[in-house]
């Protein structure tokens, strides 16, 4: 059923960085979907070290793909044309159209972005829009970063080119969520002002009806409506941008409630380091039942644990220097005497071998890893992206690779073996020691239980995985949970309107310092 004619819109504006955005997005997403719509997301311009690989080898940020499994369409290069990867000195490699094209100092950035890709994402959303009934576009940070706006072209400088109606959406959990949609509104100009069309409410605890009289007290204030009140909810974040608590707040299934189905649970450590990125990989760990998950940042909070997990980074020497200098690399080096398992993925599988040759990210030349592993890294100026698959364990793996280190085993055993597509074998393994490029491997439900079984017989802990841990599955019930609270809580009716009809005229202008 069509209820919208093609090419609807929607902008998803937040009051503050993660205000909700990326989960409304992609509840929306969902609910038009379950609807028989055709619909996309869009974030014209994304930062983070959170991303993924499209099937034509495109890198967008995660949040994306995860909208677009919302939206249960194939993620695409034109849903984020623009993705921002920190690299720390104030400088962010700028991923163009899912290819990297450059680092920029923020400065540089913001002087130069609107004239060279204003057009390029003007006509992905134009084409995103051509081809689906609905696209439902996310912001970035808030509509209000007056500093911003002149060359604004993620907020109310996409919503002024294509004409989309926003919806401003308030964090009430932090406190001041009326002030914030009062002040965001006052703060844009006259012509921004004309596109905001309500407000939601999100991460609201107790009795909405208590809620209401402030809800009509900002409506005669700003003559905008509340368009929802989304309650507080345990478990629902996706893949969304940056944050050590979004990776195990966003996983679709907490290991505490859940009984272990051996005798012992398996606890696994995560040092987050210095540009983490892609955290979410250990999520479908934390999804076991049985499977403690927690970052750890000290050497005395490794010692009782069965994994240690070194993540991804996109800046692998300098994780090296933070290993160091916290003893962390002492901590992993004593526990690969000690046959205890450690596990490194992508920038962390390149740590934990013997050396780093990078003219690349950093250019610090030569560095010597770990040497846990006996692999010699040499950063290549081209980003390898990839999806690859293979059997590792016995089991059939599929993941991901997004990473400037070229990997020169020289030893142990491959962690992936039988890959598919004629690419080289991945990975490492020395004993107890893991490592491998490939991001999204644990998301491999067979893959995952026989690692796990080899972990935990090296941990030696009774512990046994569940048989029938889904993951995917479980995803599916996560994003069926947002669509439910978009359409159990928000005002479709209102929300469909303005997705089909466009923002209505004769909105008022709310000056700043009104009363």
């Amino acid at each position: 059923m069509n209820a919208v004619r093609r090419g609807g819109g929607l902008l998803v504006a937040g009051t503050t960085s993660d205000a909700g955005k990326s989960v409304v997005t992609a509840g929306v997403c969902r609910w038009l979907a379950r609807k028989g719509l055709k619909v996309a997301p869009f974030k014209a311009q994304n930062m983070s070290l959170n991303s993924f690989v499209t099937r034509e080898g495109a890198e967008i940020g995660r949040a994306q793909a995860m909208q677009a499994a919302a939206a249960r369409v194939e993620p695409s290069a034109a849903m984020n044309p623009v993705l921002l990867k920190p690299g720390g000195d104030r400088t962010s490699q700028v991923v163009l159209m899912g290819r990297p094209v450059g680092e920029l100092s923020a400065r540089g950035y913001h002087e130069d972005r609107q004239r060279k890709l204003l057009e390029t994402v003007a006509g992905c959303l134009e084409e995103l829009r051509a081809t689906h009934d609905a696209v439902i576009c996310e912001g970035a940070g808030s509509p209000a970063e007056i500093n911003l706006r002149r060359n604004d072209i993620v907020n109310m400088g996409l919503a002024r080119a294509a004409r989309l109606p926003v919806v401003v959406v308030g964090d009430i959990d932090r406190g001041g969520v009326f002030a914030s949609f009062f002040g965001t509104t006052a703060l844009l100009s006259p012509e921004d002002q004309a596109l905001v069309c309500g407000y939601l409410v999100n991460k609201f605890r107790g009795d909405v009806t208590l809620l209401q009289p402030g809800l009509e007290m900002l409506h005669r204030l700003t003559g905008r409506p509340s368009l929802g009140v989304l309650p507080h909810r345990h478990g629902l974040g996706i893949d969304e941008e940056d944050g050590l608590r979004l990776s195990l707040r966003g996983t679709v299934r907490e290991a505490s409630t859940a009984p272990p189905h051996g005798a012992d649970v398996l606890r696994v450590a995560v040092l987050p380091v210095p540009l983490m990125s892609n955290f979410t990989d250990v999520d479908a760990l934390a999804a076991e039942p049985g499977v403690v998950v927690r970052f750890c940042d000290r050497p005395e909070e490794l010692a009782d644990a069965d994994l240690v997990v070194v993540p991804g980074t996109r800046g692998s020497v300098k994780a090296l220097e933070w290993l160091r200098a916290r003893g962390l690399a002492d901590a992993l080096a004593r526990r690969a005497a000690e046959d205890r398992p450690v596990l490194g993925l992508c920038g962390g599988y390149q740590v934990l071998g013997e050396r780093i040759e990078d003219h690349v990210e950093s250019r610090a030349g030569v560095v010597k890893g770990l040497g846990l592993l006996p692999v010699r890294v040499r950063f290549a100026p081209r980003k390898t992206l990839a999806r690859p698959a293979g059997t590792a364990l016995g089991e059939p793996v599929e993941g991901y690779e997004i990473h400037h280190g070229v990997a020169d085993v020289r030893g142990g055993e491959p962690f992936v073996t039988d890959v598919t597509g004629g690419r080289p074998l991945d990975g490492c393994r020395v004993g107890p020691v893991w490592g491998t490029h490939w991001h999204g491997a644990l998301e491999s439900d067979a893959f995952r239980r026989a690692f796990l079984r080899r972990v935990a017989s090296d941990a030696g802990r009774a512990f046994v995985p569940a048989p029938d841990t889904a993951f995917a599955r479980l995803r599916e019930e996560q994003l069926d949970r947002l669509g439910d609270l978009i359409e159990e809580h928000a005002d479709t009716g209102a929300l469909l309107r303005l997705i089909e009809e466009g923002p209505p005229g004769g909105l008022p202008f709310v000056p700043p310092g009104a009363p």
